[in-house]
């Protein structure tokens, strides 16, 4: 065992560095292996293998730095932080939480989380068509829009369309009750949170009403050609093969397309393919398009849901493998199952 310490300056920074109840520490330690143990403003680290000793000891040097220079600490931020510099131990934290900083309007700057997040920025930012593919929380949707916005409020494009498929309903909306916004409203509603948390409420409105900004469901996008606009089409898995074709077709000039989607939630009937799905073979060798995949690692929201995402998937993969092993012909002998021979 190798055991190597560090003390820091500002006790009230130490605690933030620290988590309540030495949360932080506990995450780094059962990330990593070490053993992780503080006594008041010092860290000490021990462990059997000292490169990774000396890598814990500069992550913590560097989260200080981060905490006293204004940066705030989340959980997830230790996970995420922490995966970022195991990748690439000679990663400068703060360096690269400063230049992902991105600037939406007055009102909102926003950092991404991973190293997943920075390639799916800078393809919004860069490319006309990005696909997102990953699971919920790990900020697909809220990005392309903080995209969108920023692009809007610099003028390079003159409008924000955003959709998504209103599969609940359908998409045959005539027997809700209320007039067509509150038709789509309950469909749509997560493109309004992300939008009204960039901008305040009035001017939103205000956009809405003027066009600049249209929330619509999908279907809504036939038979249009969208010039400059930035448009965005969430919950794509749940498109089918002709609705994808027809929403990719809509670009015209001046305009980039974000598809947003998670095809481990897919929620169509049995009898139709995902347009996602579809998407994702089709467009692989295509120039100018951005295939973008996240995974649990990605998730940003409360850290259990991260717990959740792998544990569905894991209960995911072990159904796949039960069925295909069901699938497989075999002829049952004495207290043992004899798959048959092939002939010749």
């Amino acid at each position: 065992m190798e055991t190597q310490e560090i003390a820091f300056e500002n006790m009230d920074f130490t605690r933030e560095v620290f988590g309540p109840g030495n949360a932080h520490l506990d995450t780094v330690a059962r990330m990593t292996g070490v053993r992780v143990e503080s006594r008041g403003n010092e860290l000490s680290i021990s462990g059997e293998d000292p490169l990774m000793i000396g890598l814990i000891c500069r992550y913590f040097a560097q989260i200080y730095d981060l905490v006293r220079g204004g940066h705030q600490l989340y959980e997830r931020d230790i996970e995420q932080s922490l995966r970022i510099m195991l990748r690439d131990p000679s990663t400068p934290l703060k360096t690269y939480y400063q230049e992902a900083l991105f600037a939406v309007s007055s009102r909102k700057t926003v950092c991404p989380k991973t190293v997943t997040q920075r390639e799916y920025l800078h393809s919004l930012r860069e490319l006309d068509l990005t696909l997102g593919i990953g699971p919920a929380g790990t900020g697909k949707t809220y990005l392309a829009v903080a995209v969108g916005v920023s692009l809007f409020l610099q003028k390079k494009v003159k409008r924000l369309i955003l959709t998504r498929p209103a599969v609940e309903a359908g998409e045959k909306l005539g027997f809700l009750p209320g007039d067509l916004v509150e038709k789509i409203n309950p469909y749509l509603r997560p493109l309004y949170d992300a939008l009204h948390d960039m901008l305040d409420y009035t001017k939103v409105q205000e956009m809405i009403g003027t066009g600049a900004i249209e929330i619509a469901p999908l279907a809504f996008m036939r038979g249009r050609t969208l010039n400059n606009a930035f448009v965005i089409l969430d919950e794509a898995q749940n498109t089918s093969p002709e609705q994808m074709k027809m929403f990719l077709t809509r670009l015209g000039y001046g305009s980039r397309a974000v598809v947003t989607g998670d095809i481990t939630q897919i929620d169509l009937p049995g009898h139709i393919g995902s347009g996602l799905v579809q998407a994702m073979e089709v467009l692989k060798d295509v120039q100018g398009v951005a295939m973008i995949h996240f995974t649990d690692a990605d998730v940003i929201r409360h850290p259990l849901v991260g717990r959740i995402v792998r544990a569905y998937d894991q209960h995911r993969q072990a159904t796949l493998s039960r069925e295909d092993d069901a699938s497989r012909p075999s002829v049952r002998g004495k207290g043992r199952r004899v798959t048959p021979a092939r002939e010749g």
